[in-house]
């Protein structure tokens, strides 16, 4: 017998809807690359992806095809995450730090229509751009005002085709395991690998990025993420936004000390994520200039271990919590989140910072078990070593274009840079390095223990 629920699909079209109609004026903040603040809210956000969804149906855009972008966090970028995605299409984050060769490679395999691109990434799109087989056009994202002088041809300005939309365009439905995001891991053997996302998927991660022993993200938050939103759909943090009403703050290229401090002093911001070095230059300068950001509650720190130091400096010093958490580009990417319990709030501070070093416990919808060799389940003694292996809703069961392959071990394997330890008390963990597709039903990982 079948429950009597009705059945809505999960579309990432619903998650701006929602944030529009129950937190119209909740704001979205962005340092742009042309140097002004932008402010804006839900609606605008709403109204102006639209917009983009109507003009890349007037481009001849449709359902399936890719679009790819090359670009920072910034409002102009959360339009596309929504408008490309919303119309059925693929939006493909690119992260620019990669070797242009492998954009190359990237850019073709993945067979990308049209490219968006910010003011910053311009010389280097012009570098490639004659090797790009697929490429219909390239969107500057930016006003008539700022465009380059370009000799490329089909180049398109940004505002130029949102200002020709009306706004009118009505959200299609259609299957919720249609795909809607595209991003390269180049943490694997040979060439980079595409974990392509599903609107099913996507929303159930941002149910999960918003629970409390998450990022905890509600209306009277004010998010930062440094984290890019090429990395991973910036931990899947853009969407979670107007689900839950939280103001975002985008920190566009300045992603100094300075420029950071600044930003997150004049908005209020109370939680952020990124990386640790991005967090190590944060620290130096609220120490070398005696600042600091009197709002700031809790930073989600992921992508590399932690250092201990950093943690109790946060702590001690400035009275943020350090919530350190782990996943992948294939989980999409969390899979766990450290949230200490509340006996273990209570435990010394040299206690407590070692329990805050780990990457915590599983998030709910992630699954986890630790095996042998032969496949044999080990204890979560803190003292087995095995191999990590990992299913849930949002975890990759194949590559894009290659579904059924099985990723090799790293040459590298026997001189592991990371490593993982698994708990039964409490589900820590840390991430190691060589990572592989073990079969249908679970992503899996090298790990072991480390000893304390």
């Amino acid at each position: 017998m079948r429950g009597l629920m009705m059945d809505r699909q999960l579309l990432i079209s619903s998650l701006i809807e929602h944030g529009a109609t129950y937190f119209h004026d909740c704001q979205i903040v962005s340092r742009t690359v042309e140097g002004p603040i932008h402010r804006y809210t839900n609606a605008d956000m709403h109204h102006r992806s639209k917009q983009m969804a109507g003009a890349l149906t007037s481009l001849g855009v449709e359902a399936g095809d890719r679009i790819a972008t090359l670009a920072w966090n910034g409002y102009r970028h959360v339009e596309l995450y929504f408008g490309v995605s919303g119309i059925g299409a693929i939006c493909h984050t690119l992260n620019p730090r990669l070797h242009p060769s492998q954009l190359i490679y990237i850019l073709n395999h993945a067979e990308d229509q049209y490219l968006f691109v910010d003011l910053t990434f311009v010389p280097l799109v012009e570098a490639i751009a004659d090797q790009l087989k697929t490429l219909k056009g390239i969107v500057i994202m930016t006003d008539a005002d700022h465009m380059p002088d370009l000799k490329l041809p089909n180049v398109l300005c940004y505002e130029d085709l949102v200002g020709a939309q009306d706004g009118d365009f009505v959200w299609p439905e259609f299957d919720e395991n249609t795909a809607s995001s595209l991003c390269y891991t180049s943490g694997t053997t040979g060439n980079p690998k595409g974990v392509l996302y599903s609107h099913r998927s996507t929303v159930l991660h941002a149910y999960c990025v918003s629970l409390p022993d998450a990022l905890g993200l509600g209306e009277s938050e004010t998010f930062l993420p440094v984290v890019p939103m090429f990395h991973a759909n910036a931990w899947g943090t853009p969407y979670a936004i107007p689900m839950t009403g939280a103001k975002l703050v985008l920190p566009g290229p300045a992603l100094d000390g300075a420029s950071l401090t600044q930003l997150m002093r004049d908005e209020g911001v109370t939680s952020t994520a990124g990386v640790p070095t991005v967090w190590s230059g944060l620290l130096n300068y609220w120490q070398t200039e005696q600042t600091s950001v009197p709002s700031l509650k809790v930073t989600i720190i992921g992508g590399a271990a932690v250092p201990r130091s950093m943690i109790e400096t946060f702590d001690k010093e400035y009275g943020v919590e350090v919530r350190q958490g782990w996943g992948m580009t294939e989980m999409s990417p969390i899979g766990a989140i450290n949230v200490l319990k509340p006996v273990q709030k209570a435990a010394a501070d040299g206690e407590r910072y070692e329990l805050q070093a780990k990457q915590g416990r599983a998030v709910y919808g992630v699954e986890m078990k630790v095996v042998d060799e032969e496949g044999n389940s080990l204890p979560h003694d803190g003292k087995a070593f095995g191999e990590l292996k990992v299913r849930g809703p949002w975890v990759t069961r194949g590559y894009f274009k290659d579904e059924n392959e099985i990723r090799t071990r790293c040459p590298c394997r026997d001189e592991p840079r990371r490593r993982i330890e698994s708990d039964g008390s409490d589900g820590r963990s840390q991430i190691m390095i060589d990572v592989r597709m073990s079969d249908s039903s679970y992503f899996s990982e090298r790990l072991g223990v480390e000893e304390n």
